[in-house]
């Protein structure tokens, strides 16, 4: 296995498998960018212990490895502003479909509230969560959310699970080597912040969980 995929991930075209899939999973939500990064960064980094030996203080990072967090962080970005600008010029028809679910409804409404107030961490806590990021994509957009609210939290956001997959699938290289288990434990590293991720936004804020007071007669 070490020897098979440490030589596709020195193919070019690997990067570009990581990058389509990560520009399409904001459309297609089950697309499984995020096993592609985390496997290829065990990958990277189990080939690099084996090469270099036992990982000390001096080793170096596999160029590789950068070469992905630069691919990755990069596709996650231009996938949601592609998202959001297609939103914002089609927004009737993305809006009739938030619009039929109440789920939806709810929390796009919770997100536009955020980004108003300036509380784009939502943002990147939904980059984690399963469809998070088409919910917020999407939803920005259709509700012509202005860019500068958006886009500096999707970028801050497209870095944070960038670098939190690419390390997890380095520190399972290197502790673990290259192998299915390696790649299978940080996967599920990745899975739990996900879980994690959408428990926190379905927990309603302070200010949701306060009682609405009741109309004066």
């Amino acid at each position: 296995m070490e020897e098979t995929l440490g030589m596709l991930l020195y193919a070019p075209w690997i990067y570009v498998i990581v990058a389509v899939s990560i520009l399409l999973d904001v459309f297609v939500p089950v697309l499984p960018s995020g096993a592609l990064v985390v496997t290829a960064a065990t990958v990277a980094a189990g080939t690099a212990a084996d090469v270099a030996g036992l990982p000390s203080p001096d080793s170096h990072l596999p160029p590789q490895l950068f070469l992905l967090i630069l691919c990755a962080a990069c596709a996650s970005f231009v996938g949601d502003l592609v998202a959001y600008r297609l939103a914002m010029h089609g927004g009737r028809r993305f809006s009739d479909a938030i619009a039929r679910s109440r789920r939806l409804t709810a929390a796009q409404e919770r997100i536009g509230a955020a980004l108003a107030r300036g509380g784009g961490s939502l943002v990147v806590l939904a980059r984690f969560a399963p469809a998070g990021r088409a919910l917020v994509s999407l939803g920005a957009g259709a509700t012509h959310r202005r860019a500068r609210e958006f886009l500096p939290w999707s970028a801050l956001a497209a870095v944070a699970w960038t670098g939190y997959s690419v390390g997890l699938g380095y520190l399972g290289g290197q502790l673990l080597g290259a192998s299915w288990f390696a790649t299978g434990f940080s996967l599920l590293a990745l899975v739990a912040a996900g879980l994690l991720a959408a428990r926190l936004l379905r927990t309603p804020s302070p200010a949701e969980q306060q009682p609405t007071p009741a109309a004066t007669p």
